[in-house]
């Protein structure tokens, strides 16, 4: 496993973004593990993030694009992060763009912020989980609809590993469903394998307990991916 997904592992833990215990999902679904996104709030978090990101965006896709898009609300400072970051990294400007949840009808209308995409732009849309792949029923058309772009892929923090609205993971029905490949910095499966009986700051997140609650739940609830 790359150093970057260990790193970011354990990141995700101090940044008490990534958690353990029991928690109650939209869904419905009782799950041994939650992330919350939201949880990064400083400038060196926002900067590491970015980071990672860029990491994950250009080993899966390199260099050859153009706009990373990232939905409201989450997105926009994701995207906003990761384009600092792929630019300090590997010296490529990328643009970012962003949605406004509603067009705007003075100033610099319309419904994008950021960066306009334009016909024959390459776009990587970044997200922080898909759980069900509902974002992208949004996203999708919306990009489409601005100019002809052609979407490389999407990229988002954790794979869940979980079913989507099918037996089939959300990331593979996004990627079945429109078209384009979809990747996550890190697996579910990576987590366990980095965090089983190790210690992050004095603590023992996955001992044997959460990981056969884990287990448990992946038997019912685990993706045919």
């Amino acid at each position: 496993m790359e150093q970057y997904k260990i790193d970011f592992i354990n990141f995700m833990v101090r940044s008490n973004v990534l958690k353990f215990g029991s928690f109650t999902l939209k869904s419905g679904r009782q799950s041994p593990f939650f992330m919350n996104a939201g949880a990064y709030v400083t400038g060196s978090q926002l900067s590491s993030l970015g980071e990672y990101y860029a990491k994950a965006i250009h080993d899966k896709y390199g260099d050859d694009f153009d706009v990373l898009f990232g939905p409201a609300y989450k997105g926009i400072p994701l995207s906003v992060a990761t384009v600092i970051a792929y630019k300090n990294l590997y010296n490529k400007e990328i643009r970012y763009c962003s949605n406004r949840k509603e067009a705007k009808d003075h100033g610099e209308t319309g419904i994008l912020l950021g960066s306009q995409v334009k016909d024959g732009d390459k776009v990587v849309i970044i997200e922080d989980v898909t759980t069900s792949g509902k974002s992208m029923e949004e996203t999708v058309p919306i990009l489409l609809a601005q100019a002809k772009v052609k979407i490389k892929g999407l990229m988002v923090s954790l794979n869940r590993q979980e079913k989507g609205k099918g037996e089939k993971g959300a990331l593979s029905e996004i990627s079945e469903l429109y078209g384009f490949p979809t990747a996550a910095i890190v697996t579910m499966s990576e987590v366990v394998e980095v965090l089983y009986n190790k210690e992050v700051d004095g603590k023992n997140l996955i001992d044997d307990s959460i990981k056969a609650a884990i287990e448990a739940y992946y038997k019912e609830y685990g993706a045919k991916e």
